[in-house]
């Protein structure tokens, strides 16, 4: 582990002061007053940034001499957030430059808003993965994180007359203060051409790319800085540019498109995340971009470990590569490339090298979420991998016929290629020195059903790793309110050691902790209030409930269950006006793939939900529906804060983990949900009288799933609320103007129009046990003492769900990273 053993970085109020004026000065010609607040944003940004890469440069020189192994961790997605808020935060400078700050009449709230998110990830998947970098470099371990500097991100989320619209996330538009450009490490990727093979005069082949297309990849890092101990480690994300700029030849000849065509094949690649894969251009451009990224970062992770050690086969001592999901799989042929073809390895030794250095983390129970690739478009793009990955197939068939003579079934299940596909996920099992899941359920489930026959055979690589979320983020700084309370009740140590937090509970029964807490929370419902007001124009009461479910939109996540289940509770409410119902705000945020149909179709049912339900004046305030737009990490902060009940109703079975939970239990929220993925972890803490459970187990699921006798026909048929629910879909009580509208998620509940099978996430079989659990919920709340306690406990009990214990778990379990001193200066 690195420590710095030196104390508290020494905040230089007025050295600071004159650095954004100097910044602004410098970078715009203008004085403070003439400054727009996007230019005091930089200006302050490169003050901070300053500070930041003394400590880097420091870091990246313990590293060079010291040597340490380092983890590179490569991932398709990184959801950072805004930076300069959490750079402050571990620098332990921000209330120094928010005193500065308010000393040159600027108020920091309005500097922080002026950053864009950076656009680099959607969900749980990139959030995970800046977590991570935050936690590995708080306890002080050498690492990197792999990915892309997409231009646009996913998308920007605009919701017009009740639809998602996709619009580009121009988050680079005025530049990324924090960044670094480092061309002096490009790297050229090579895509398409053919494989010649060539015989020295030792009778040895080597093989070799010819006529190919390449575009160059140069690095961008930005700083990922530890909390309080000096440590700055790098996330490199990869930009392409053309390998020949402007062809003016062409130009001149008037072929102006082939003039830019280098240009557009670089651009293409880092414009997006995850483009539209329902068309064969989608597909092959995502294939694209992930060779790009990882083809990069194993170049450079090779020749940054070259620049220091003589043999290439002691690679794995120094570095290991944790592949975050199937995305980044193609690492493990792109390393056997490059040890064999550019450092003249044979097989035998490249696969010692990279079976040592590569792990994998799988993220999914859903079997069609497993990359595959059909082999047409792979060998076309990708020949001389494609021929790597072949030959790791053609040994691996090998090993399990050895193990399993005749069993053709096995070959079938486990082969890395078979039906036309290549199969990413079977390559980073079979090649992987570690394959673990995300949360103790999702573990047992691979091991038992998706990916048995693997565990079957090779046991010792299956394990668990929980995951967590950094406090320092989603407390510290999103919750200010709370993170004092809790510093002045138990002190400061939770910010590094969450465990501390169980010093808590013996609050949990006081009445004036209890008022407090409430207190804060109505606070921050307070804040959230007028920020949807602001945004959606909608008036909600922070004294009602704030049941909240922000996450992708997904139909195994069942966001149209909790619709539903507001569209009976408005029946309810309608039908019986004098009944005694606590005032209710249910709060959605999510986004829907541009291309998932029916994900898109509930949003807009929500919003037309929202629009009934909050105009109709006869139901008094009792029910209000709100959806924000564009969620993403700086708005989800403020929405954790102000959450009463967090809405984690999942298809038991169907999540591998969920972090959105365990960011709802820090802040105080109570968790409605199914015993699906880490929620099983959450109530085994918190004790489930301090949690909502209800709906199917997943061993129920999946005995459905794999023996049927689940009928939705037959709920329809027998429950009239259930029936009046959805028949409301196909009647213009939610789109009089088109009534047919939501006749798709009508359909895939009850599937009237198909022979493929009926509400397939089990929503009416869970629905009546859903209705029970918020009513509940609602029982529950009407006792302020009792609800008090209860989220008392859930912040008391949250200390196993830090991002910190996940990752000393993969040092001490998988990496065995070096520990490092940093000596005082």
């Amino acid at each position: 582990m690195l420590l710095k053993t030196q104390k508290k970085m020494q905040f230089d109020k007025e050295l600071f002061k004159k650095s954004v004026l100097y910044n602004i000065k410098t970078l715009y010609r203008k004085t403070l007053e003439e400054a727009t607040p996007q230019q005091v944003f930089q200006a302050v940004s490169y003050a901070v940034k300053d500070a930041i890469v003394d400590n880097w440069m420091e870091t990246q020189k313990e590293y060079d001499k010291q040597d340490p192994k380092m983890v590179y961790y490569m991932s398709m997605e990184f959801l950072m957030g805004r930076a300069l808020g959490n750079n402050m935060i571990n620098l332990q400078s921000y209330e120094g430059v928010k005193e500065a700050l308010d000393e040159l009449g600027l108020d920091i709230n309005i500097i922080e808003d002026q950053e864009p998110d950076a656009a680099l990830g959607n969900g749980g998947l990139g959030r995970l993965a800046a977590c991570f970098l935050d936690s590995l470099s708080s306890l002080g371990y050498p690492a990197y994180g792999c990915g892309i500097r997409y231009r646009y991100g996913m998308f920007k989320q605009q919701i017009r007359d009740g639809y998602q619209v996709e619009v580009p996330d121009n988050w680079l538009a005025d530049g990324n203060p924090f960044e670094l450009r480092r061309p002096e490490y490009a790297k050229e990727v090579k895509f398409g051409g053919y494989v010649n093979v060539y015989v020295d005069e030792k009778g040895r082949s080597h093989f070799k790319q010819e006529g190919y297309q390449s575009v160059k990849a140069i690095p961008f890092d930005m700083p990922i800085v530890g909390y309080g101990n000096g440590i700055v480690n790098t996330l490199r994300i990869w930009d392409a540019a053309p390998v020949e700029c402007f062809q003016l030849e062409s130009f001149d000849k008037g072929d102006y498109q082939k003039a830019v065509e280098q240009e557009n094949l670089a651009r293409n690649i880092v414009e997006v995340l995850y483009p539209n894969d329902n068309h064969y251009a989608g597909k092959e451009l995502r294939l694209k971009q992930q060779y790009f990224f990882i083809s990069a970062s194993v170049q450079e992770a090779v020749a940054k470990y070259m620049r220091k050690h003589t043999d290439i086969r002691n690679f794995h001592e120094k570095v290991t590569f944790q592949l975050n999901d199937t995305h980044p799989t193609v690492a493990v042929a792109e390393l056997m490339r490059v040890l064999m073809d550019e450092y003249y390895l044979t097989w035998d030794e490249a696969w010692d090298v990279t079976t040592k250095t590569c792990a994998y983390t799988n993220h999914t129970i859903m079997s069609e979420a497993l990359e595959k690739w059909p082999i047409e478009l792979f060998s076309r793009l990708l020949p001389r991998i494609y021929q790597i990955i072949e030959e790791i197939n053609r040994r691996f068939i090998a090993r399990i016929e050895q193990m399993y003579p005749g069993n053709h079934e096995k070959v079938r299940k486990m082969a890395i290629i078979y039906d036309g596909q290549v199969k990413m996920a079977h390559l980073a099992i079979a090649a992987g020195y570690s394959v673990n899941g995300v949360a103790r359920l999702h573990t047992e489930i691979l091991k038992s059903q998706e990916l048995r026959d693997f565990y079957e055979m090779m046991p010792e690589k299956f394990n668990n790793k929980t995951n967590g979320i950094t406090q320092r983020r989603f407390l510290l700084h999103g919750n200010p309110l709370l993170a004092n309370w809790v510093t002045d009740h138990i002190g400061a140590d939770w910010i590094t050691d969450l465990s501390k937090m169980e010093g808590l509970k013996i609050y949990a029964s006081d009445d004036k902790a209890q008022q407090e807490f409430m207190n804060i929370k109505y606070q921050n419902k307070v804040r959230l209030a007028n920020y949807i007001l602001e945004h959606n124009g909608v008036e909600v009461d922070p004294r009602s409930i704030f049941d909240v479910q922000v996450k992708r939109l997904h139909e195994y996540k069942r966001q149209l269950l909790n619709i539903l289940h507001v569209m009976y509770l408005y029946n309810e409410i309608k039908d019986h006006p004098e009944m005694d119902f606590y005032p209710r705000t249910f709060i959605f945020g999510a986004k829907a793939a541009a291309g998932y149909r029916n994900a898109k179709l509930t949003i807009k049912l929500i919003n037309a939900v929202a629009d009934v339900v909050n105009n109709d004046a006869s139901i008094n305030g009792k029910l209000k529906v709100v959806f924000i737009e564009d969620y993403r990490v700086s708005n989800a902060e403020w929405i954790f804060a102000a959450a009463d009940v967090s809405e984690q109703i999942s298809t038991a079975s169907k999540e591998a983990s969920g972090t959105g939970n365990m960011k709802f239990m820090l802040n105080g929220a109570l968790t409605l949900g199914t015993m699906d993925g880490a929620n099983v972890e959450i109530v085994e803490e918190v004790g489930r009288e301090n949690a909502f459970i209800f709906g199917l187990s997943s061993e129920e699921v999946i005995r459905f799933e794999n023996y049927g006798g689940y009928h939705p026909t037959e709920i329809f048929n027998n429950d009239q609320d259930i029936r009046r629910v959805l028949m409301q879909l196909i009647n213009g009580t939610y789109a009089p103007y088109d009534p047919d509208l939501f006749r798709p998620l009508y359909n895939s509940l009850l599937n009237t129009l198909s022979t493929s099978k009926a509400d397939t996430y089990f929503i009416l079989k869970d629905f009546k046990s859903y209705a029970q659990a918020q009513k509940e919920v609602e029982a529950a709340y009407r006792d302020t003492k009792g609800w008090a306690e209860k989220a008392i406990l859930n912040v008391a009990s949250s200390g196993k769900f830090t991002s910190d214990r996940t990752i000393q778990e993969y040092v001490d379990e998988i990496w065995h990273l070096d520990k490092v001193v940093i000596p005082v200066r």
